[in-house]
């Protein structure tokens, strides 16, 4: 992939962008096989390819500069603008979005912050890009002093924006390097963006995490998917579930399927999406995956897990270690925390594992494992 940010040195984030891609791939793998190594001999399938650029549905701007010529991209060391507008990682739909909302942040008198000063409103601005080309905006703002010029200019914004079906304010008063704040404001009467996966539709709301990458997610659940329905099982747990899509995706007649997530605003995604799809033995609560599982009476036949990069943790894969469950399906994106995690589960062996390129031009991946009981000798 060619960059001229990279090039012209404003941008360091693909800190792989000068390797092969081909190369990129193997070394994912062969770090993931090291690290996997003396857990198992999982049977590797072959890596999951990306797109090299244009693969990104998601843009997290941070935003600096002047109302009269803002920039949307990143921070630099002394907290300059520095405007990544033109990255080629983002989809021509989601990049040709970022011009007209620059030119919206000066109509609506929206400052830019400025960390150094601590001043100013606008922090930064998220847009997610979905399949079908619609878009969520995200005004991640300081207060709510902005809010009604959002609201007087949002028409004209939508005019210029055919696709922009959700917009949000997002909250963050503290002087805080985090990217969002708790509270939440829509502007829009629609508060979800559809995600249309493989036959299934998920509900993505402002606060809801979602996979960056929309073509990788998609094969990550059908892998999923299959292994799930090979395994054949009665119930399933889906913990850490997000907006659920692996959930929704290994749903199937006769198999209830359970999802659990920290995110209120997640579990409502799911729900939406599950009551929409008419599944019935779909079911979504909000709640910490470690205790749900530590007080349940009993396990499922298949857990499926997806933390984040911490991984599941000692106490989690002591629950699940000490349990009767017969299939774990884990989906990690650190390897690292993986393997921490399979040290505590020696029971559970890895006897599949797939690789799947969800952060071209990055060391970052997404590993697919299937972990099954050891019946002891």
């Amino acid at each position: 992939m060619r960059c001229e940010l990279w090039d012209a040195g404003r941008c360091r984030s693909c800190t792989w962008l000068g390797r092969p891609y081909a190369e990129q791939l193997r070394a994912k793998e062969e770090h993931a096989r090291l690290l996997l190594a003396g857990h198992g001999d999982p049977v590797w399938l072959p890596p999951v390819a990306s797109a090299e650029e244009g693969f990104r549905n998601k843009a997290k701007m941070a935003v600096g500069g002047t109302v009269e010529d803002p920039t949307l991209g990143i921070l630099d060391a002394a907290y300059a603008g520095v405007d990544l507008r033109e990255c080629p990682l983002y989809p021509d739909a989601l990049r040709a979005a970022l011009p007209v909302l620059a030119a919206f942040v000066t109509r609506a008198g929206l400052t830019p912050y400025d960390v150094a000063a601590r001043t100013g409103e606008l922090k930064n601005l998220l847009v997610t890009l979905s399949p079908d080309g619609r878009l969520m905006v995200r005004f991640v703002l300081r207060s709510t002093e902005a809010v009604p010029r959002l609201r007087k200019h949002l028409p004209a914004l939508r005019a210029e924006l055919p696709g922009l079906e959700v917009a949000s304010v997002n909250l963050l008063p503290e002087h805080r390097a985090v990217l969002e704040g708790e509270q939440e404001i829509s502007l829009t009467e629609q508060r979800t963006l559809r995600m249309h996966l493989d036959g299934v539709d998920l509900h993505l709301r402002p606060q809801s995490f979602f996979q960056t990458n929309t073509a990788v997610a998609t094969e990550l659940y059908r892998q999923a998917r299959a292994w799930v329905d090979e395994a054949a099982p009665a119930s399933v747990w889906d913990l850490y579930c997000g907006v659920g899509g692996f959930a929704l995706h290994v749903a199937a007649p006769g198999r209830t399927v359970t999802g659990i997530e920290i995110s209120a605003e997640a579990v409502e995604s799911a729900r939406t999406s599950a009551a929409e799809a008419g599944l019935t033995g779909v079911t979504f609560a909000a709640g910490d995956a470690t205790a749900f599982a530590a007080a349940a009476d009993r396990v499922p036949d298949l857990v499926v897990v997806n933390p984040p990069r911490r991984g599941i943790g000692a106490e989690l894969a002591g629950v699940l270690e000490r349990s009767d469950v017969r299939h774990v399906v884990y989906s990690s994106c650190n390897v690292v925390s993986l393997a921490r995690d399979l040290e505590a589960m020696p029971s559970l062996r890895p006897t599949r594992a797939r690789l799947l390129d969800m952060f071209p031009q990055t060391a970052h991946g997404e590993l697919l494992v299937l972990l099954e009981r050891v019946t002891p000798a």
